[in-house]
């Protein structure tokens, strides 16, 4: 019945012109957070991660992924949020960010969500912290937010280019 209602107001919403944005959602610590789809390119679970010396400390390593070498970056570091070890949930979210791929370690991946783009408001003023720039929006769910993520602040792109080269 939850998933009839949610494709019935989708299409509602979209009956009224309201476009809709796809989301992968997951969590790190208790938040959710967003990423636009079309960034993603795939998920997986943990592997081993080659440490780079001298890299940001929000960048856990390098991986191989199927011959080619991606930069790894632990989001709970580069959000600011507590330390917590990995587990069977904790993934990879491998992201094309204007034609750089990386993974993202994640607490765990929860959805695709289809969601109206009237239902992001921008950040609330009060979040003016380091870590506000890398929110695009907080998406209003019946049950939930949902903080939506600009990838293209959250990475350094020029730091994790030394990186991966």
């Amino acid at each position: 019945m939850s998933q009839e209602l949610t494709v019935t107001k989708a299409a509602t919403a979209a009956a009224v012109g309201d476009e809709l944005l796809q989301l992968v959602s997951f969590n790190i610590g208790p938040e959710e957070f967003g990423v636009d789809i079309t960034k993603v390119q795939e998920i997986n679970r943990m592997v081993d991660i080659t440490k780079v010396p001298q890299a940001p400390a929000y960048v856990e390593g390098v991986i191989n992924l199927r011959g080619k070498v991606i930069p790894i970056i632990d989001l709970r570091k580069r959000l600011g949020v507590a330390h917590q070890d990995n587990d069977k949930n904790t993934r990879i979210v491998v992201v094309d960010i204007d034609s750089h791929v990386m993974g993202l370690i994640v607490d765990s991946v929860s959805e695709v969500l289809r969601i109206p783009v009237s239902t992001i408001e921008p950040p609330p003023d009060i979040a003016t912290g380091a870590n506000a720039e890398y929110i695009q929006g907080v998406a209003k769910m019946e049950d939930r937010l949902l903080i939506f993520l600009d990838l293209s602040k959250v990475i350094d792109l020029e730091s994790i280019g030394a990186v991966a080269s």
